[in-house]
């Protein structure tokens, strides 16, 4: 490591953003050395074959159920929707960070997210993927699903019924995972080229010449790169707003006790944004180890990660008091009932209490400042609120449908070994994902840490381009 210049420091005092003593080399040098080093850490082959595995449950029980139909998995009248529902909205939520870091404190210039907005955005595209498979293979014939969702004509003048929340996820969805597909490749574009230019095997260099799409470094090239980079950071903010918002409406516009409530937007917006932080803190703490990335993902950025998580995490305890309150307030004997069933002596006893515990009393560590910088309990944190918000779909759908205005029809959800097969699947598809990509792409911007140097404003890089 070329030790030559330090490093941006807070006016505070606080972390810095990246260690001290980096060069613009060291900082190129270190980085792009996780993908093209041929000394792969042992840890990437262990979660590789626990992601391969689970990702054979995913395709056994997709096959079993092409030929079986969806009667494998546990979902029945009254409860149809159970367990794809809950997974599809919790991958959703969960993509939500990556847009949320990249665009949004990309505007607001925080320099903090410098060293985690690739991965997250790479989850992001993941997680999507995941949430996807399950609203598809809901239909039971998903080579239907997309010809019947998709709004182009056809021959039988037959047209989606624009008018269901469930088109409109369609529509915020395949919006989401473009706009944000698109803003995740053109920040890759500089780093591909600096692959390119360092790569020894001519076809590796030719094939991240390709991706790098004649990038130079010069000028033009960056007013273009910025210009685009900036109008998709513009158009991703409102996204993380919206399709989380959209994907509420599913319910909310429902009449079912249980659903129709007003607070399901900001409330499904504020926990998709809290399941997303505590995802990028399960994922930025094992890579973090695995790469030795402590110089670059910093103890600052962590404990920031950690106060956004635990600002969400109240706000998500706000919507359930709301939830509360208004169900009362209403002086609907349905609402009221519901309520009375889901907290106390329902199909499911467990499952509130069990959801505060994950998402409201455990979180409450991250108010002292020794545990937000405590690795362990950062980590051990962030797995009960992924666990938390599994469990808070599963309590508005499951609760909600057993127990709806006809007595006569309740009836409880048990799910089936092909419910938890498909689930964990799209654990192992993510995880193989997610690895692979640290494998042959930069995890971290190379050319967003080297601005963090205080030179940068008045040198070039050694691409020739100035930032």
């Amino acid at each position: 490591m070329d030790v030559s210049h330090n490093t941006k420091q807070d006016p505070l005092g606080a972390v810095p953003v990246i260690t001290p003593g980096y060069s613009y080399s060291g900082i190129t040098d270190k980085l792009s050395a996780l993908v093209l080093t041929h000394n792969t850490p042992a840890a990437w082959f262990a979660f590789m074959g626990v992601g391969l595995v689970l990702l054979m449950c995913l395709l056994m029980s997709l096959t079993y159920l092409l030929f079986k139909g969806v009667g494998i998995w546990g979902n029945q009248v009254p409860v149809a929707w159970a367990f794809p529902i809950i997974n599809f909205v919790w991958w959703i939520g969960i993509g939500h960070a990556g847009t949320l870091i990249s665009a949004i404190l990309l505007l607001f210039k925080q320099d903090w997210r410098t060293s985690i907005n690739r991965f997250a955005e790479a989850m992001t595209l993941f997680a999507v993927a995941c949430a996807m498979i399950f609203p598809i293979f809901h239909t039971g014939r998903p080579w239907l699903a997309v010809y019947w969702l998709l709004p182009y004509p056809n021959v039988m003048g037959l047209w989606p019924n624009f008018r269901s929340p469930l088109i409109w996820d369609v529509f915020a969805v395949s919006t989401y995972g473009s706009v944000s597909l698109l803003f995740w490749y053109i920040g890759l574009i500089p780093d591909l080229a600096t692959f390119r230019d360092k790569a020894e095997k001519p076809l590796i260099k030719k094939l991240y010449g390709v991706l790098a799409m004649g990038w130079r470094g010069s000028a033009r090239h960056w007013y273009r790169y910025e210009t685009a980079y900036l109008i998709l950071a513009g158009l991703s903010t409102p996204l993380v707003l919206s399709v989380h918002t959209v994907v509420s409406f599913d319910f909310s516009v429902s009449n079912l006790p249980g659903w129709h409530a007003t607070i399901f937007p900001p409330y499904f917006v504020a926990g998709a944004v809290y399941a997303g932080f505590a995802m990028v803190l399960t994922l930025a703490i094992p890579l973090r180890a695995i790469y030795k990335l402590h110089d670059f993902i910093t103890m600052r950025h962590l404990e920031n990660m950690a106060k956004v998580t635990l600002v969400t995490g109240l706000i998500v305890v706000y919507g359930y008091a709301c939830e509360l309150f208004f169900g009362w307030y209403s002086g609907s004997l349905y609402e009221r009932e519901m309520l009375r069933l889901r907290i106390f002596d329902g199909f499911y006893p467990w499952a509130y209490p069990a959801l505060l515990l994950c998402n409201f009393i455990v979180p409450q560590l991250l108010w002292v400042k020794k545990y937000r910088r405590n690795i362990a309990v950062l980590f051990t944190v962030a797995m009960f609120v992924n666990v938390g918000m599994w469990l808070e779909r599963f309590v508005i759908i499951v609760t909600s449908l057993s127990s709806d205005f006809l007595t006569s029809s309740w009836a409880s959800f048990s799910p089936t070994r092909w419910d938890f097969l498909t689930f964990a699947g799209t654990i192992g598809l993510f995880v193989t994902l997610f690895f692979l990509f640290v494998r042959v792409l930069p995890a971290i911007s190379i050319f967003e840490m080297r601005t963090l140097l205080p030179e940068a404003a008045t040198k070039q890089t050694p691409e020739g381009g100035s930032h």
